[in-house]
Protein backbone atom coordinates (compact mmCIF):
# COMPACT_ATOMS: atom_id res chain seq x y z
CA UNK A 1 0.00 0.00 0.00
CA UNK A 2 2.24 2.62 -1.21
CA UNK A 3 2.26 4.63 -4.12
CA UNK A 4 2.38 8.50 -5.20
CA UNK A 5 -0.38 9.62 -2.52
CA UNK A 6 0.29 8.23 1.27
CA UNK A 7 -3.45 7.00 2.04
CA UNK A 8 -6.55 6.29 -0.24
CA UNK A 9 -8.33 8.95 -1.07
CA UNK A 10 -12.40 9.16 -2.53
CA UNK A 11 -11.15 8.83 -6.23
CA UNK A 12 -8.67 6.29 -5.27
CA UNK A 13 -8.67 3.51 -7.94
CA UNK A 14 -7.11 1.06 -5.82
CA UNK A 15 -7.49 -0.66 -2.71
CA UNK A 16 -6.51 -3.73 -0.48
CA UNK A 17 -5.84 -6.62 -3.86
CA UNK A 18 -8.32 -9.79 -3.33
CA UNK A 19 -5.74 -11.88 -3.60
CA UNK A 20 -4.22 -11.20 -0.60
CA UNK A 21 -5.75 -13.03 2.59
CA UNK A 22 -6.65 -10.99 5.04
CA UNK A 23 -6.99 -12.06 8.73
CA UNK A 24 -10.73 -12.17 8.83
CA UNK A 25 -10.85 -14.74 5.45
CA UNK A 26 -8.35 -16.84 8.02
CA UNK A 27 -10.50 -17.21 10.67
CA UNK A 28 -13.43 -16.99 8.78
CA UNK A 29 -12.13 -20.29 7.43
CA UNK A 30 -12.11 -21.94 10.93
CA UNK A 31 -16.11 -20.93 11.23
CA UNK A 32 -15.42 -17.68 13.55
CA UNK A 33 -17.70 -14.86 13.11
CA UNK A 34 -16.23 -11.91 11.69
CA UNK A 35 -17.32 -8.44 11.84
CA UNK A 36 -15.81 -5.06 11.09
CA UNK A 37 -16.52 -1.86 12.92
CA UNK A 38 -15.36 1.57 12.37
CA UNK A 39 -12.97 2.75 10.02
CA UNK A 40 -12.36 1.10 6.65
CA UNK A 41 -9.37 2.78 4.46
CA UNK A 42 -8.66 -0.11 2.59
CA UNK A 43 -10.21 0.58 -0.48
CA UNK A 44 -14.23 1.05 -1.58
CA UNK A 45 -14.49 -0.79 -5.27
CA UNK A 46 -15.31 -4.59 -5.61
CA UNK A 47 -12.61 -6.19 -3.94
CA UNK A 48 -11.41 -4.30 -2.06
CA UNK A 49 -14.62 -3.92 0.98
CA UNK A 50 -14.75 -5.31 4.02
CA UNK A 51 -17.35 -7.70 3.11
CA UNK A 52 -14.97 -9.03 0.14
CA UNK A 53 -12.28 -9.39 2.59
CA UNK A 54 -13.86 -11.97 5.27
CA UNK A 55 -16.12 -9.96 7.15
CA UNK A 56 -19.42 -11.31 7.54
CA UNK A 57 -20.77 -7.70 8.45
CA UNK A 58 -19.19 -4.15 8.32
CA UNK A 59 -20.42 -0.86 10.05
CA UNK A 60 -18.52 1.96 9.32
CA UNK A 61 -16.96 4.87 7.59
CA UNK A 62 -15.39 3.79 4.30
CA UNK A 63 -12.41 6.35 5.10
CA UNK A 64 -10.99 8.57 7.35
CA UNK A 65 -13.49 11.35 8.57
CA UNK A 66 -11.77 14.21 7.69
CA UNK A 67 -12.63 12.71 3.96
CA UNK A 68 -15.47 14.52 1.69
CA UNK A 69 -14.95 17.72 3.20
CA UNK A 70 -17.76 20.22 1.83
CA UNK A 71 -16.28 23.25 0.25
CA UNK A 72 -14.81 25.94 2.14
CA UNK A 73 -13.87 23.61 4.42
CA UNK A 74 -10.17 24.19 5.89
CA UNK A 75 -7.23 22.50 7.67
CA UNK A 76 -7.68 25.00 10.40
CA UNK A 77 -11.21 23.70 10.65
CA UNK A 78 -9.98 20.41 10.78
CA UNK A 79 -8.24 20.40 14.33
CA UNK A 80 -10.45 23.47 15.31
CA UNK A 81 -11.34 22.34 19.02
CA UNK A 82 -15.23 23.38 17.78
CA UNK A 83 -14.76 21.84 14.15
CA UNK A 84 -18.34 22.27 12.03
CA UNK A 85 -20.58 19.23 12.26
CA UNK A 86 -21.51 19.46 8.59
CA UNK A 87 -18.23 19.85 7.73
CA UNK A 88 -17.26 16.52 6.05
CA UNK A 89 -20.15 14.66 4.20
CA UNK A 90 -18.72 11.55 5.04
CA UNK A 91 -20.83 8.14 4.77
CA UNK A 92 -21.66 5.62 7.50
CA UNK A 93 -22.25 2.44 5.63
CA UNK A 94 -23.72 -1.08 7.08
CA UNK A 95 -22.89 -3.87 4.72
CA UNK A 96 -22.29 -1.68 1.62
CA UNK A 97 -25.66 -0.05 2.41
CA UNK A 98 -25.68 3.75 3.11
CA UNK A 99 -27.34 4.49 6.64
CA UNK A 100 -26.42 8.28 7.13
CA UNK A 101 -24.80 10.67 5.01
CA UNK A 102 -23.21 13.04 6.28
CA UNK A 103 -22.41 10.55 9.44
CA UNK A 104 -23.21 12.45 12.44
CA UNK A 105 -20.11 12.26 13.96
CA UNK A 106 -20.66 12.87 17.57
CA UNK A 107 -22.38 9.31 18.13
CA UNK A 108 -19.67 7.23 16.04
CA UNK A 109 -17.54 6.10 19.19
CA UNK A 110 -20.97 5.69 21.20
CA UNK A 111 -22.76 3.55 17.92
CA UNK A 112 -19.52 1.43 16.74
CA UNK A 113 -19.13 0.86 21.14
CA UNK A 114 -23.15 -0.85 20.27
CA UNK A 115 -22.25 -2.48 17.11
CA UNK A 116 -19.58 -4.52 18.73
CA UNK A 117 -21.83 -5.20 21.90
CA UNK A 118 -24.21 -6.23 19.71
CA UNK A 119 -21.95 -9.02 17.21
CA UNK A 120 -20.68 -10.32 21.38
CA UNK A 121 -23.94 -11.29 22.06
CA UNK A 122 -25.32 -12.64 18.86
CA UNK A 123 -21.98 -14.57 18.45
CA UNK A 124 -21.06 -15.30 22.17
CA UNK A 125 -22.15 -19.51 21.37
CA UNK A 126 -19.37 -19.34 18.83
CA UNK A 127 -16.00 -18.47 18.21
CA UNK A 128 -16.08 -14.92 16.76
CA UNK A 129 -13.24 -12.25 15.43
CA UNK A 130 -14.06 -8.01 15.77
CA UNK A 131 -11.88 -5.53 14.34
CA UNK A 132 -12.81 -2.34 15.63
CA UNK A 133 -10.72 0.62 14.23
CA UNK A 134 -12.01 4.01 16.06
CA UNK A 135 -12.61 6.96 13.77
CA UNK A 136 -11.18 8.89 15.99
CA UNK A 137 -8.53 10.64 17.65
CA UNK A 138 -8.05 11.36 13.69
CA UNK A 139 -9.21 14.79 13.53
CA UNK A 140 -11.65 16.53 12.80
CA UNK A 141 -12.84 15.37 16.91
CA UNK A 142 -16.55 15.16 18.15
CA UNK A 143 -17.86 13.47 21.23
CA UNK A 144 -21.52 12.85 22.10
CA UNK A 145 -22.70 14.88 24.89
CA UNK A 146 -22.07 12.64 27.58
CA UNK A 147 -18.63 13.54 27.25
CA UNK A 148 -18.08 16.52 25.26
CA UNK A 149 -16.68 19.16 27.89
CA UNK A 150 -15.47 16.63 30.48
CA UNK A 151 -11.78 16.46 30.07
CA UNK A 152 -9.42 18.89 31.32
CA UNK A 153 -7.48 18.24 27.97
CA UNK A 154 -10.26 19.80 25.91
CA UNK A 155 -11.58 17.97 23.11
CA UNK A 156 -8.81 15.65 22.60
CA UNK A 157 -9.30 14.31 26.03
CA UNK A 158 -12.97 13.72 25.32
CA UNK A 159 -12.51 11.90 22.33
CA UNK A 160 -10.09 9.83 24.76
CA UNK A 161 -12.02 9.62 27.61
CA UNK A 162 -15.36 8.50 25.10
CA UNK A 163 -12.97 5.48 23.62
CA UNK A 164 -12.12 4.51 27.33
CA UNK A 165 -15.44 4.08 28.31
CA UNK A 166 -15.99 2.25 24.84
CA UNK A 167 -13.20 -0.53 25.90
CA UNK A 168 -14.70 -0.90 29.52
CA UNK A 169 -17.78 -1.25 28.10
CA UNK A 170 -16.82 -3.72 25.52
CA UNK A 171 -14.75 -5.89 28.07
CA UNK A 172 -17.88 -6.04 30.48
CA UNK A 173 -19.75 -7.27 27.80
CA UNK A 174 -17.64 -10.15 27.46
CA UNK A 175 -17.35 -10.88 31.30
CA UNK A 176 -21.19 -10.72 31.84
CA UNK A 177 -20.78 -13.61 28.63
CA UNK A 178 -18.66 -15.33 30.48
CA UNK A 179 -16.04 -15.42 27.50
CA UNK A 180 -13.41 -13.25 29.00
CA UNK A 181 -11.04 -16.15 29.80
CA UNK A 182 -11.45 -17.53 26.51
CA UNK A 183 -11.39 -13.82 24.58
CA UNK A 184 -8.30 -12.13 23.27
CA UNK A 185 -8.75 -8.89 22.91
CA UNK A 186 -5.45 -6.18 21.90
CA UNK A 187 -5.86 -2.65 22.19
CA UNK A 188 -3.19 -0.46 20.13
CA UNK A 189 -2.58 2.77 17.62
CA UNK A 190 -1.82 2.91 13.96
CA UNK A 191 0.65 5.77 14.82
CA UNK A 192 1.93 8.82 16.37
CA UNK A 193 0.48 12.39 17.29
CA UNK A 194 0.00 14.01 13.78
CA UNK A 195 1.61 17.62 15.07
CA UNK A 196 0.31 19.22 12.39
CA UNK A 197 -3.29 19.30 13.87
CA UNK A 198 -1.44 21.22 17.12
CA UNK A 199 -3.28 20.13 20.74
CA UNK A 200 -6.33 18.16 18.57
CA UNK A 201 -3.14 16.06 17.19
CA UNK A 202 -1.94 14.35 20.90
CA UNK A 203 1.67 13.83 21.87
CA UNK A 204 4.34 11.57 21.68
CA UNK A 205 6.02 12.71 24.94
CA UNK A 206 9.82 12.53 24.98
CA UNK A 207 9.59 10.71 21.42
CA UNK A 208 10.94 12.56 17.90
CA UNK A 209 8.68 13.67 16.01
CA UNK A 210 5.04 12.22 14.98
CA UNK A 211 2.90 10.65 12.37
CA UNK A 212 4.38 10.58 8.88
CA UNK A 213 7.95 10.19 9.86
CA UNK A 214 9.84 7.07 10.91
CA UNK A 215 11.14 8.89 13.86
CA UNK A 216 10.28 6.76 17.34
CA UNK A 217 6.75 9.66 18.08
CA UNK A 218 5.84 8.37 14.61
CA UNK A 219 6.15 4.45 15.02
CA UNK A 220 6.12 3.64 18.62
CA UNK A 221 2.37 3.16 19.85
CA UNK A 222 1.30 1.51 22.65
CA UNK A 223 -0.08 -2.18 23.01
CA UNK A 224 -2.18 -3.45 25.45
CA UNK A 225 -3.13 -7.05 25.47
CA UNK A 226 -5.81 -8.77 27.93
CA UNK A 227 -7.11 -12.21 28.01
CA UNK A 228 -7.69 -12.82 32.03
CA UNK A 229 -6.34 -16.16 33.41
CA UNK A 230 -3.93 -16.32 30.63
CA UNK A 231 -1.83 -12.94 29.42
CA UNK A 232 -0.21 -12.25 32.77
CA UNK A 233 -0.33 -8.90 33.90
CA UNK A 234 3.40 -7.13 33.40
CA UNK A 235 4.96 -3.88 31.45
CA UNK A 236 7.58 -5.05 29.08
CA UNK A 237 9.40 -2.68 26.61
CA UNK A 238 9.76 -5.45 24.82
CA UNK A 239 9.81 -4.52 21.12
CA UNK A 240 6.65 -6.10 18.77
CA UNK A 241 4.91 -5.38 15.79
CA UNK A 242 1.18 -4.86 14.44
CA UNK A 243 2.30 -7.48 11.98
CA UNK A 244 2.49 -9.93 15.17
CA UNK A 245 -1.05 -10.00 16.02
CA UNK A 246 -2.30 -11.99 12.64
CA UNK A 247 0.55 -15.05 13.61
CA UNK A 248 -0.66 -14.72 17.66
CA UNK A 249 -4.37 -14.75 16.40
CA UNK A 250 -3.44 -17.82 14.54
CA UNK A 251 -2.34 -19.69 17.09
CA UNK A 252 -5.09 -18.87 19.79
CA UNK A 253 -7.08 -20.09 16.84
CA UNK A 254 -5.40 -23.13 16.03
CA UNK A 255 -5.78 -21.98 12.49
CA UNK A 256 -2.71 -22.75 9.84
CA UNK A 257 -1.13 -20.16 8.34
CA UNK A 258 -2.91 -19.81 4.49
CA UNK A 259 -1.26 -21.76 1.83
CA UNK A 260 1.33 -19.87 0.10
CA UNK A 261 1.22 -16.52 2.56
CA UNK A 262 4.95 -15.73 4.02
CA UNK A 263 3.96 -13.42 7.47
CA UNK A 264 6.44 -11.21 8.48
CA UNK A 265 5.19 -10.96 12.45
CA UNK A 266 5.78 -13.61 14.88
CA UNK A 267 3.07 -15.31 17.87
CA UNK A 268 3.47 -13.23 20.47
CA UNK A 269 1.50 -15.55 22.92
CA UNK A 270 5.19 -16.47 24.47
CA UNK A 271 6.11 -13.34 25.39
CA UNK A 272 2.26 -12.32 26.77
CA UNK A 273 2.05 -15.75 29.20
CA UNK A 274 5.21 -15.29 30.41
CA UNK A 275 7.05 -18.47 29.03
CA UNK A 276 10.09 -16.83 27.46
CA UNK A 277 10.96 -13.45 25.60
CA UNK A 278 10.69 -12.80 21.97
CA UNK A 279 14.09 -13.65 19.28
CA UNK A 280 16.33 -10.66 18.55
CA UNK A 281 14.91 -9.87 15.05
CA UNK A 282 14.99 -6.80 12.40
CA UNK A 283 12.18 -4.22 12.62
CA UNK A 284 11.93 -2.23 9.01
CA UNK A 285 10.41 1.15 9.05
CA UNK A 286 9.65 2.35 5.56
CA UNK A 287 8.02 5.60 3.89
CA UNK A 288 6.76 4.93 1.04
CA UNK A 289 8.40 2.54 -0.84
CA UNK A 290 11.79 3.80 0.51
CA UNK A 291 13.35 1.94 3.77
CA UNK A 292 14.20 4.44 6.17
CA UNK A 293 15.27 3.15 9.14
CA UNK A 294 16.22 -0.56 10.49
CA UNK A 295 15.35 -1.83 14.28
CA UNK A 296 17.66 -4.60 15.91
CA UNK A 297 17.41 -5.17 19.35
CA UNK A 298 17.97 -1.95 20.98
CA UNK A 299 19.80 -0.27 18.37
CA UNK A 300 17.84 1.58 15.73
CA UNK A 301 19.88 2.78 12.20
CA UNK A 302 18.36 5.76 9.85
CA UNK A 303 19.31 5.74 6.40
CA UNK A 304 16.88 8.86 5.88
CA UNK A 305 15.18 11.18 8.09
CA UNK A 306 12.44 13.42 6.72
CA UNK A 307 9.48 15.14 9.53
CA UNK A 308 6.15 13.65 9.00
CA UNK A 309 5.11 16.73 7.32
CA UNK A 310 7.01 20.26 5.88
CA UNK A 311 9.92 18.76 4.43
CA UNK A 312 10.13 18.34 1.12
CA UNK A 313 13.11 15.82 0.33
CA UNK A 314 14.66 13.40 3.10
CA UNK A 315 17.91 13.69 4.30
CA UNK A 316 19.98 10.85 3.09
CA UNK A 317 22.85 9.92 5.72
CA UNK A 318 25.38 8.37 3.70
CA UNK A 319 26.82 6.65 7.11
CA UNK A 320 23.38 6.16 9.15
CA UNK A 321 22.52 7.41 12.40
CA UNK A 322 22.69 5.00 14.82
CA UNK A 323 20.54 5.15 18.28
CA UNK A 324 20.39 3.28 21.28
CA UNK A 325 16.57 3.41 22.03
CA UNK A 326 16.80 1.98 25.60
CA UNK A 327 19.12 4.93 26.63
CA UNK A 328 18.37 7.25 24.38
CA UNK A 329 14.50 7.26 23.65
CA UNK A 330 14.36 10.76 22.20
CA UNK A 331 16.97 9.70 19.62
CA UNK A 332 19.26 12.92 20.21
CA UNK A 333 22.59 11.52 20.35
CA UNK A 334 23.91 9.47 17.35
CA UNK A 335 26.58 6.83 18.23
CA UNK A 336 27.20 5.35 14.97
CA UNK A 337 30.79 7.27 15.10
CA UNK A 338 31.53 4.29 17.94
CA UNK A 339 29.84 1.10 17.41
CA UNK A 340 30.41 0.16 13.66
CA UNK A 341 29.82 -3.53 14.61
CA UNK A 342 26.53 -2.71 14.80
CA UNK A 343 25.81 -0.83 11.97
CA UNK A 344 27.50 -3.95 10.23
CA UNK A 345 25.04 -6.57 11.83
CA UNK A 346 22.25 -3.83 10.64
CA UNK A 347 23.31 -4.10 7.32
CA UNK A 348 23.48 -7.86 6.74
CA UNK A 349 19.71 -7.46 8.23
CA UNK A 350 18.68 -5.18 5.51
CA UNK A 351 20.56 -6.71 3.14
CA UNK A 352 18.23 -10.27 4.01
CA UNK A 353 15.40 -8.42 4.10
CA UNK A 354 15.54 -6.64 0.67
CA UNK A 355 15.78 -10.16 -1.28
CA UNK A 356 12.76 -11.22 0.11
CA UNK A 357 10.83 -7.86 -1.37
CA UNK A 358 8.75 -8.94 -4.45
CA UNK A 359 7.57 -6.01 -6.59
CA UNK A 360 3.52 -5.50 -6.91
CA UNK A 361 1.70 -2.96 -8.59
CA UNK A 362 1.30 0.20 -6.61
CA UNK A 363 -2.18 0.81 -4.93
CA UNK A 364 -1.97 4.08 -3.54
CA UNK A 365 -2.47 6.30 -6.80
Amino acid sequence: MAGNRRVLFPNSAGGLPPAEVTLAEALKARAYTTAHIGKWHLGIHAGSRPQDQGFESTFGLPYSNDMDARPGITAKDRFSAHPPADGWNVVLQRNGEVIERPADQTTLTKRYTGEALRVITAAKDKPFFIYLAHSMPHTPLFASPAFKGKSPRGIYGDVIEEIDWSTGEILAALRRAGLAENTFVFFTSDNGPWLTEGAQGGSAGPLREGKGSTWEGGMRVPGIAWMPGRVRPAVTSEPASSLDLYPTALALAGAPTPTGLALDGLDLLPLLVGQRALPERPYFFYRGTELFACRLGEWKAHFRTQSGYGQPQPDVHTTPLLFRLPHDPSEKYDVAATHADVLTRIASAVTAHRATIVPIEPQLK
